[in-house]
C-alpha cells in the first residue's frame, strides 16, 4: 500500500512538473509570436469543441483554463504510468526497454493528433514547437524520476551519462561563443541584439522584411531558447561520434565531417527560410560565428581526449 502511494505521489508530482514546463514553452512560443495563450485555446477549440479551420474561436480565458485541466489530467497519468514502469524496472532489468518505447510513444503521440486534425492546428503550432515542448517535459520528468533511482539511471544510461554531460557541455560552449559573436557585432554596428531578434522573428514570427525586424527581449529570448537546444544536440552528437572514436579511431574522421556539414547547414537553413535573411546578416558574419563556435567546440572535446589524434596517425599508418 505504502509502494502504491509513493508511486501514485512520484508520478503526480513527475507529471505536474512536465505540464508546468509544457505550459512555459508554449507561453513564450507563443508570446514571442505575439500570440499569448493562442496554442492552449486553440488546442481546446479543436480538441473539446470541434472547431476547425475558419470556424477557431478568438483566444478566452475559458479555453485557455479547459486546455489547462485536460493537459495536466493528461500528465498526471503519463507520470504515475511512468512511475510505475520504473518502480517495475528496478526489479526487473529488461522493463527498461518498455520504459523507453513508452517514452517515446509518449513523444509521438500529441504531434500525431495535431497532424489528424489538419490545418486548423498546424497552421498556428508547428510540429517542432510540440516536439521541443515534449522534449524538454521528459527530461524533466525523467531527471525527477532518476535523481531518486540513481541506480536505475547508471544502469539505462551507464557511460552515456558522462557523454551527454560532455556534450551538452561543449554545445553551450559553442552557443555562447556564437552569442558573444554577435553581440559584439552588433554593438560595434549601433544595433545591439539584431541578429537574434531578426533569426527570432524570421523562425518564429514569419518575418520576411528585415527592415521591419522589432528587437524586443521576448524574440530574443525565444531565440536563445531554439539557438542553444540546436547548439547542444549537435554538441551531443559530436560528444557520441568522439565515444566511438576512442574504440576505433578512424570514426575521428566523421567529427571533422560532422562539424563541417555543420557550417553549411545553418546557411542552408537560412537561405531556405529567406535569402534576404542572409543579405540582411552578411554571410560573412555567420561564416565567422560558426568558425568560431567550431574551434571552441573541437578545443573543448579534443582537450578531454587527448592522444587521440596520434592513434589516429597510427591507425592510418597501419592500413598502409
Amino acid at each position: 500500500m505504502v509502494g502504491k502511494a509513493r508511486i501514485a505521489r512520484n508520478g503526480l508530482t513527475a507529471g505536474t512538473l512536465g505540464a508546468v514546463v509544457v505550459g512555459l514553452w508554449f507561453l513564450l512560443f507563443d508570446t514571442v509570436r505575439g500570440r499569448p495563450f493562442e496554442t492552449p485555446a486553440l488546442l481546446a477549440a479543436v480538441f473539446l469543441h470541434g472547431a476547425s479551420g475558419a470556424d477557431v474561436p478568438p483566444i478566452t480565458w475559458s479555453l485557455v483554463l479547459q486546455y489547462s485541466v485536460l493537459h495536466f489530467v493528461a500528465f498526471m497519468l503519463f507520470g504515475v504510468a511512468a512511475a510505475a514502469l520504473i518502480v517495475a524496472a528496478e526489479r526487473e532489468a529488461g522493463l527498461v526497454g518498455a520504459l523507453v518505447i513508452f517514452v517515446a510513444g509518449f513523444e509521438s503521440f500529441f504531434i500525431a493528433l495535431v497532424m489528424f486534425h489538419g490545418p486548423a492546428l498546424l497552421a498556428a503550432i508547428s510540429w517542432w514547437s510540440i516536439l521541443a515542448g515534449n522534449l524538454l517535459a521528459s527530461g524533466a520528468m525523467l531527471a525527477y524520476f532518476f535523481f531518486p533511482h540513481r541506480a536505475l539511471g547508471r544502469s539505462l544510461l551507464g557511460p552515456w551519462t558522462a557523454i551527454a554531460r560532455e556534450g551538452v557541455i561543449g554545445g553551450l560552449i559553442g552557443s555562447a561563443t556564437v552569442a558573444v559573436w554577435f553581440i559584439v557585432y552588433d554593438t560595434f554596428m549601433g544595433r545591439p541584439f539584431y541578429t537574434p531578434a531578426l533569426l527570432g522573428a524570421t523562425m518564429l514570427r514569419g518575418l520576411h522584411d528585415p527592415g521591419t525586424v522589432h528587437i524586443s527581449a521576448m524574440v530574443v529570448l525565444g531565440y536563445t531558447v531554439l539557438h542553444c537546444t540546436a547548439f547542444i544536440a549537435f554538441g551531443v552528437l559530436a560528444a557520441v561520434l568522439l565515444a566511438m572514436s576512442e574504440r576505433d579511431p578512424m570514426v575521428l574522421l566523421g567529427v571533422f565531417v560532422l562539424f563541417t556539414c555543420f557550417e553549411v547547414f545553418f546557411f542552408s537553413v537560412a537561405m531556405l527560410i529567406d535569402e534576404a535573411l542572409v543579405g540582411a546578416l552578411g554571410w560573412w558574419t555567420i561564416f565567422v560565428g560558426n568558425i568560431l563556435a567550431t574551434t571552441t567546440m573541437l578545443a573543448y572535446f579534443l582537450a578531454r581526449h587527448r592522444g587521440l589524434h596520434g592513434r589516429l596517425i597510427e591507425r592510418w599508418a597501419a592500413h598502409d
